[in-house]
Parts: structure tokens; C-alpha cells; sequence
């Protein structure tokens, strides 16, 4: 029985005051009149044998594909010459990066890439910001800005090939009506326009999830540094530098990292709306690595160029946490 003015449950007031992680629920168990007690401790073996189906197909699904495909990187192997099949170390590694089309593709990745970054970035971060602010019909926008998230990326490219078709496409008949332009344009088709269409339709795509993650950072920004701020005499653009910006840089590196991977390895939206053309003026290395792998049917060196985008991947994601994690930990 508990004595009268203590926690009825000792245990349950002491976790309160646990660190997360160490924990521990009761469970009444009966061992006399009225006494409630703390369960045994778990063993060690049951948790892992709860979690061995997850383990086994991480590492079926997940492990073993990734394994083989480095493997497969390290050597040659060209389904059309499948009798040549032979460890040939990095020399696949070694071919790529000596090559003049490995080059010119890494230098339209960059570009595709740091526009369609740039664009989604710029534009979510402002939408977040306006989203945050109170005004009417604020709830049926932020519904309304996820629909473009939610098309999936091939039927994302049949909707901007729609658009940007050079016979019927609707922004070709918007600019014509305003006078912008004279004539019907094909806009897939010539070089000048192709990668800017390819740039606006992957942002358009990606915008939503910028949104919502900056808008979620917005949302925990105290308000009493707002006010301090403007005691101080602070203007908004000096507000958003001083306090918007640096609060954000967590946000922003996980919007970085994961739109530089969905950037590097874009493929679906290329295929749909220019398949690399027109020349090779949109062949990104995902692209290449496509058509060196099923057009050519050569996997060893297609798990090379693979390798070589996650490799980049990689770099990029730790030079962007010790650009903007130490500065976010410094707006806290």
C-alpha cells in the first residue's frame, strides 16, 4: 500500500525525470495484497529475434543488390559477350573518368542539377514563408501545394510534355495569345530551351517538399526573437538574415542533401521529355549510365557510372554538413 502523500507508483514518478531511451513501463503483477511492481527486464536475445525478419530482408533486398553491383563494377560484363565475363579490377572506373562523354555528362548533371537545386530551393523556401503567415484561405493553399508532390515523376514529365508541346502545348498558346510570340515553339526540341524546360519541370515537382520542411522549421522559431529583434530596431530583411536564415540551416541541409540525390539521379523525367536530346544536350550521367546498361547491355562499366554518381553524392552531402550544421547549432 503507498503511504499517504507519495506517488502511488515510485517508479513511474522517478521515469519522468529519465532520459528518453531508459524508460521502463510497469506491469502490474500480483505478488500480494495491493504491491505492484516493475516486470523483469527483457533478455537481450528476444529483441533481436523480433527483429530478424527485418534484418534478413534488409539484407536481401538492400545489401546483397548493393554488394553485387560494385562487384559487377570490377568487371567486364557485356550480356552480348557474356563468355568474356572477367575480373578486370578498376580499369572500368579508370575507362569512365578518361573519357571525354563521361565529362561532358557530368558538366550537364552539374548544370540540371544546380538550377533545378536553385529553383526548388528559392521558390519552396519563399512559399513556406508565405505560408506562414496568417492570412485567408492559408489551409486550403497549403492542401493545394501538395498536389504537384503527389503526381509521380513520369506522369509529372506526360503533363509538361503536354505543356510544352511545339504543335498543341498551352504555354505555347498562352505566349501566343499575349503576343509574347509569334509562332508555335518546340521547346523540347531546341537546344537552347530543352535543359530549362527539364529544370522547371523538376522543380515544379519538388517544390512541395521544400515547403513543407521549411515550413515545419518556421513554425518553431520562437517569437520572443522576432520581438527582441524588432526592439532592436530591425528590419525584416535583417530579422530574416539574422534570425529566419541561420534557424533554417538544418532544414535547408536536409533539403540539400536529399535534392542533390534526387537531382544526380534523375532519369524518369529525361526520358519522358527529351531522352538525353536534343544531341546530348540533356544526357545527364543518369541517363548515360541507362543507356550504357540497356542499350548497350554492358553492366560492368553502367555499375561503375552508378557508383561514380552515389560516390559524388557522398562528397556533396559531408561538404554540405560542415557548411551549415555548426551555423544551425549556432542560431540555437
Amino acid at each position: 500500500m503507498a503511504v499517504k502523500g507519495e506517488h502511488p507508483f515510485p517508479a513511474l514518478a522517478r521515469s519522468t525525470n529519465a532520459q528518453p531511451g531508459k524508460m521502463w513501463s510497469l506491469a502490474r503483477a500480483r505478488s500480494g495484497p495491493g504491491r505492484w511492481v516493475a516486470p523483469r527486464e527483457p533478455q537481450p536475445f528476444l529483441f533481436f529475434a523480433l527483429n530478424t525478419p527485418a534484418i534478413l530482408l534488409l539484407l536481401a533486398f538492400v545489401l546483397y543488390p548493393i554488394i553485387y553491383s560494385f562487384l559487377l563494377s570490377l568487371h567486364q560484363y557485356n550480356l552480348w559477350q557474356p563468355a568474356r565475363f572477367r575480373f578486370i579490377g578498376l580499369d572500368n572506373y579508370i575507362s569512365i573518368l578518361g573519357s571525354e562523354q563521361f565529362w561532358r555528362a557530368a558538366q550537364t548533371t552539374a548544370l540540371f542539377s544546380l538550377g533545378s537545386i536553385t529553383m526548388t530551393i528559392v521558390l519552396g523556401t519563399l512559399l513556406a514563408l508565405l505560408l506562414n503567415e496568417v492570412f485567408p484561405g492559408r489551409a486550403l493553399l497549403r492542401a493545394i501545394i501538395l498536389i504537384p508532390w503527389a503526381v509521380p515523376p513520369v506522369v509529372n514529365g506526360l503533363i509538361w510534355q503536354w505543356l510544352l508541346d511545339g504543335r498543341y502545348g498551352l504555354i505555347n498558346a498562352v505566349l501566343v495569345g499575349a503576343g509574347v510570340l509569334d509562332d508555335y515553339r518546340s521547346w523540347l526540341t531546341d537546344v537552347n530551351t530543352a535543359m530549362p524546360a527539364l529544370i522547371v519541370a523538376q522543380a515544379w515537382n519538388h517544390i512541395p517538399f521544400v515547403s513543407l520542411v521549411v515550413l515545419a522549421a518556421l513554425q518553431t522559431i520562437p517569437d520572443e526573437l522576432y520581438e527582441a529583434a524588432r526592439m532592436d530596431g530591425a528590419n525584416v530583411f535583417q530579422r530574416f538574415a539574422a534570425i529566419t536564415l541561420p534557424w533554417l540551416s538544418h532544414s535547408l541541409l536536409l533539403v540539400l542533401i536529399t535534392q542533390t540525390m534526387v537531382a544526380l539521379r534523375t532519369f524518369d523525367i529525361i526520358y519522358v521529355l527529351t531522352g538525353g536530346g536534343p544531341g546530348d544536350s540533356t544526357t545527364v550521367l543518369a541517363w548515360l549510365t541507362y543507356v550504357t546498361t540497356f542499350n548497350f547491355a554492358d553492366f560492368g562499366r553502367g555499375n561503375a557510372y552508378a557508383y561514380l554518381i552515389a560516390l559524388t553524392t557522398f562528397a556533396l552531402s559531408i561538404i554540405y554538413i560542415r557548411l551549415l550544421w555548426k551555423r544551425g547549432e549556432l542560431a540555437r
